[in-house]
Parts: C-alpha cells; structure tokens; sequence
C-alpha cells in the first residue's frame, strides 16, 4: 500500500488533472472576428459597465406594521387586515435603474420618479462596488433626475449621441434592472418618434417609443443605438399592451441636466397669451365640429406669441403634434418643452388652418409676479410665515382676501415661499377658478377664486 506522502502526490496530481480538463471543456470567450461577436453584444460589452441598479431607501412613520409584515418582508398582500397590526416605522425600497454619463464627476442620469421620496439612495455598479448618492437635481415635469456617486471617480461613463438622428425601424438595445435582475438585457426597434403620452402627474412629449422590452425595474436605464451610443433613457412602459415602451430622447434628457446643474431647475416658459377653453356652444358658433383647443382671448406685446403673429380669435389645436384638448393640457404640453427650441402651433383663424413656429420665453419670477398681479388682483410680500397678502384689487377675483393673510396652499398644493406660490400661478395661470389655502389670524380655510 502506497505511503501517506505518496498518496497525497497522487492526490494533486488527480486535482491537477481535473482542472486541465474542467478547462479544456469550459467555452472560450470568442474570437474578436466571431460570428458571435455581434454588434448587440459588443454594445452591451462596451456600455453595460457604466449602467446601475438604484435603490431609493424611504423611512414610513407611522405606518401599521404586521408579524406578517417582518417575515414575508415589507408590503406582504393583506397585512392591513391583521389583527396584530400596529403602528411602526419601517423602510420602503424602490429599485430602478440609471446610467453614469460623466465618470470623472460620477455623474448618473436616471427618472424622478426612481428616486422620489428617497431618504436614502444607493448606487451598485456592475463590478459589485455600491456607493451612497446624493439627488443634485429632479425635475418631475420631465421625469428626468441627476445623481452623484459619492466616493467614486473615473468611472466607466456611456457615450451620449444625437437623438436629432433617430430613425425608425433602427435597431435598439435596453439595459436595466427589472424585477431586480440585474443588468437585463432587451433589444428591439425604434417603433416611433414624438410620441405623447399623459398620466395624472401631466403631459410627456416627443417620447421615442420602442418594443424593446421594458419592465419595472427598467426606468431610467439607458436606451442605446447599434453601436453601443445612448440616444434615450427608459422611462415608462404602456400596461395595456407588450411591446409598447418610451423613452425619453437624449437631446431633452442632456438639455434637463445642463439646467438642474446650472440653476438647480428647468426654466419654466410662456408663449405670452391668454387663452380659454371652447365649450360646445363656442365650437358651434365658431363653426367647429368638437370643442378641442383652446381660444387664444389675448396676446401681450413683445412677447413670442405676438412675434409669431399669433392673434387674439385664434384657437390652437396642437404644440408640435400634440393635440391640445383644453388648457390644461396646453399648460402642461409647455410644461414639457426646453428652451432654445422651436415649437410648431397648428392654429385655427375663422375657416383657415395655419401653421406657425414660435420659440417660447422664459417665464421668469418677475414676469409671473406681474401677470398674477394683474390675472389675480392680488400683491404679496415675502415673510416668515409664507407670501403675506399686501393688497387686494376692490373689483378684482380676490377681493374677499385681506391686508395680512397668508396663502398656504393653490390648488392642492401647499405653499411656503413666493417662488412656490409663482411656480402654482405658472401652473393655474389660465384656469377659469382655483381653489386657494388662507391663513387670517391663526386660522385656516379655504376660498374658491373665479375669474
């Protein structure tokens, strides 16, 4: 019988054995000239190292927690009902996905929504490193936020092409997280461009729409072209049918950006109109088979509507395509547009059809500060307690208002500051009421303005 030591020399010599054989039959990775190697999969090679899973950490107070709950894990189906309920704190995770476009800042570009209402939010790459981000700017409107990897430098970074060039029927490739699987990859054609799409939070414009498949999970991750160049980012999916995804283009995207790391937000902008909606009886006398659109009802000087040639009688029926149904679609179609861009209006003047092309303005606090003033019949100061009123126009829509109220909240929306009020005129500027927040002496209510 063979010694202890002969045996162990055997021993590794059958382990050694073992692994040139194990190592003959594992594949080889691909010759560069490999069939294989296919465009799709050199694009996936070259940019999936700088797309990233995201989890936005938020903190619920107050919130019933179940037995059920802290063993199947958050969210577990029918907790509400159980007897052991009760109140707790305890931490919802949101997962999406995002992609570095400036590896020596760290930068990511992903959705708003992904990381909306984040306490907390992290960044895993996909070499297994995971960072702490911070939120450097979010701009729901465009569903687009910018984040910063904390600890991190000269990270792999997507190249950033021309959406300006997409065309349909192209060939297009997702990577994502979706469901939590992590570096999905999908491919699939470019089905349309200037797509729209609305939901309650408003109007998405200009969307590329694709049948490249995009899960929960997917938002925010990067939509490329064959060669590996990212023209969109994955924003949302259709529910009602497969095949049917959005992505906003790269062009919008990289504008949004530029503004929330220079200003902190997207400039909002006007065309420098009036307008209101049609109801049926207009549309009849207009002759006009259905109320859509709206009537422009003035026009101000030296503004881009009134540059353009844009007249009071008009009625718009669509912004770059998209249909304008009343006016707050039409407040929020501009909503959704950057500036520098050239809008095309389809108008209606009588029995004419006319196409014009107008570039919005900025529509800055000062300008809003003036037209509130003369749309709402109101001034307001700045104080500690939120945007005091100064004084009421007698003859003016708010004219139950009072010296010293303070306005808390328009439209739903809760106020504290005069920039946060002229963000909601912005928003409520063309409404025929709306429904205000008042604080007079200690005490709240609320008044329904008509103007």
């Amino acid at each position: 019988m063979p010694s202890p030591a002969v045996q162990s020399v055997r021993g590794f010599l059958l382990f050694f054995c073992l692994l040139a054989v194990f190592a003959a039959e594992s594949p080889a990775a691909p010759a560069p000239d490999s069939p294989r190697m296919t465009p799709v999969v050199r694009a996936v090679k070259a940019v999936a190292p700088a797309v990233v899973n995201i989890t936005s950490t938020h903190v619920v107070e107050g919130q019933r927690v179940s037995p059920l709950e802290r063993f199947f894990g958050p969210g577990f189906p029918g907790f509400d009902a159980f007897p052991g309920a009760r109140p707790g704190r305890q931490k919802r995770v949101s997962l999406g996905s995002g992609v570095i476009v400036d590896g020596r800042k760290g930068l990511v570009l992903t959705n708003a929504h992904v990381i909306a209402g984040g306490d907390e939010v992290m960044v895993h790459l996909l070499d297994g490193r995971e960072f702490p981000a911070t939120v450097k700017g979010a701009e729901p409107d465009f569903d687009i936020a910018v984040l910063e990897i904390k600890g991190a430098r000269d990270l792999p970074a997507a190249r950033l092409g021309d959406s300006a060039g997409i065309m349909p029927g192209e060939t297009v490739i997702a990577i994502g997280n979706p469901f939590g699987f992590n570096h999905t990859v999908t491919t699939g054609v470019v089905s349309a461009l200037g797509r729209t799409i609305r939901n309650d939070g408003g109007v998405f414009t200009d969307l590329i729409q694709t049948d490249a498949a995009i899960n929960p999970g997917n938002s925010g991750g990067p939509l490329l072209d064959i060669e590996g160049v990212l023209i969109g980012v994955n924003t949302a999916v259709d529910a009602r049918a497969e095949g049917i995804g959005f992505a906003i283009p790269i062009n919008k995207a990289r504008r949004v950006m530029a503004d929330l790391m220079g200003q902190g937000r997207v400039a909002p902008l006007w065309l420098g109109l009036m307008a209101e909606d049609l109801d049926s009886r207009m549309a009849m006398a207009l002759g006009l088979r259905e109320a859509r659109g709206v009537l422009v009802g003035a026009v101000f000087e030296g503004t881009p509507a009134a540059q353009a040639g844009i007249a009071p009688g008009d009625i718009i029926e669509s912004i770059n395509a998209t249909p304008v149904r009343d006016r707050r679609d039409y407040i929020n179609v501009l909503r959704n547009q950057t500036g520098g861009e050239s809008l095309r209006l389809s108008l209606r003047r009588g029995e004419s059809a006319l196409a014009l092309d107008v570039t919005p303005a900025p529509f800055d606090d000062a300008t809003a500060q003036k037209l509130m003033e003369r749309r709402w019949g109101l001034s307001v100061r700045e104080s500690g307690q939120g945007p005091v009123i100064r004084s009421v126009r007698p003859d003016g829509p708010a004219a139950f208002l009072r010296k010293g109220d303070v306005i808390t909240g328009v439209g739903g929306a809760r106020i504290k500051n005069m920039a946060e009020l002229l963000q909601a005129f912005r928003k409520e500027r063309l409404a025929g009421q709306v429904l205000l927040q008042v604080a007079r002496n200690g005490r709240g209510y609320y008044a329904r303005m008509v103007l």
